[in-house]
Parts: structure tokens; C-alpha cells; sequence
């Protein structure tokens, strides 16, 4: 088993799911909540995010075949759009667009499944990243500890989610912005690798 794989996977899903920037834009989405309602919307966002992207990393490549795109094309794409995901959080376009999001829906008393579960969550960058990810090596042990992996960084979302609170509070503004493009320098390195693999894949080099 090649763990820098996997370790790579954990730190691409982290950063293109991004669960410290979800934290404060959770705050926003639950105004005056306790505790317990925090917890329950949050567990339930986990939920339904984890079975969309279960289910785009095991059947998106069967869909992907069915309509003729091949994974080496696919895998270019998706590079190209995690790279477009680490620009919008370098320049802030991320968070600002997300905090639209959340300010869309004021009324909505459980924002558990939208924005919070899709699109927040399970992004179209987040589904793109494990279609790439379930389709590095084949094999359902590989796709196995990629679920695992992908559920390990839905639990540190749902940590998170319970500290949001708290954790707002200590970071503050700057901190977050900080974390943020940090994590954005790092999934700018990360969807430029794709697109090399996804070439070397074509034969272009």
C-alpha cells in the first residue's frame, strides 16, 4: 500500500472541502441555535454529503465511460477546476461566495441539506476530487480506504462543527483568512499535479 498516496488524498479532500472555512459560514447559518440543534444540523449535513460523495466516487467513473470521457480527460478537468477552487480561496472569492450563500436563505430553518450538505460540503470540486481519487488505482481495496479517508475528513467537519463557536472566537477574521490561503497555495500544487498525471496518462508526455 502506497501511504503517500493516501496521505495526499486526506490533504487534497481536507483542503477542496476546506472544514476550518465551513466553521464560521456554519455560526452564519445558525443564528441562535443551541448547542444540541448545532450538533443535529451539522450531523446531518455530514450525512448527506458523505453519501453523495460515496456515491460519485464509486459510480462516477461508470458514468464517465457511459457517456465517453475518458479518466485521463477527466482527471485534467478536474485539475483545472481545483485549481480555479484554490484561486477563488487565495483572492477571497471563496468565502465571500459561500457567505452569499449562506445569507441567501435566511428563513430556512434547516440548512442542514442546502447550502450546508450541497453545496458547501459536497461541492462540485469535492465530487470532481473523488472521482479522481477512487480512479488513481483500481481495485475496491483502494477505493475502500479513499471512502475511509473521505470520512475522515467528514468527522474533523463535524468537530469542527461542534467548535464552531469557540473556534471563531480564537481564530478571529484574520486567522481564518490566514488558514484559508494557506490551504489554497497547497491545492494550487495539488491540481497542477493532477493535470501532469492526467497528461502523462493521455501520452502527451
Amino acid at each position: 500500500m502506497d501511504l503517500s498516496l493516501y496521505i495526499t488524498a486526506f490533504v487534497t479532500l481536507f483542503v477542496v472541502i476546506d472544514p476550518i472555512g465551513l466553521a464560521p459560514i456554519f455560526i452564519a447559518l445558525t443564528p441562535g441555535m443551541s448547542a444540541a440543534q448545532r450538533r443535529r444540523i451539522g450531523f446531518r449535513a455530514v450525512v448527506i454529503a458523505g453519501v453523495l460523495l460515496l456515491i460519485f466516487g464509486l459510480a462516477g467513473e461508470t458514468i464517465l465511460s457511459a457517456i465517453g470521457i475518458s479518466i485521463p480527460a477527466f482527471r485534467i478537468a478536474g485539475g483545472l477546476l481545483l485549481f480555479l477552487t484554490a484561486l477563488d480561496m487565495l483572492f477571497e472569492r471563496r468565502t465571500e461566495r459561500r457567505e452569499g450563500q449562506g445569507h441567501g436563505a435566511p428563513d430556512a430553518e434547516d440548512p442542514s441539506v442546502f447550502p450546508l450538505a450541497m453545496p458547501l460540503v459536497a461541492g462540485p470540486g469535492a465530487l470532481a476530487t473523488m472521482i479522481l481519487l477512487v480512479g488513481q488505482q483500481p481495485g475496491w481495496a483502494h477505493a475502500l480506504i479513499i471512502n475511509l479517508v473521505m470520512l475522515a475528513v467528514l468527522v474533523i467537519a463535524m468537530l469542527l462543527f461542534v467548535l464552531a463557536t469557540p473556534l471563531a472566537h480564537a481564530l478571529g477574521r484574520t486567522g481564518i483568512m490566514v488558514v484559508t490561503r494557506l490551504l489554497g497555495m497547497l491545492l494550487a500544487a495539488l491540481s497542477v499535479q493532477f493535470v501532469i498525471d492526467g497528461m502523462k496518462g493521455a501520452g502527451i508526455f
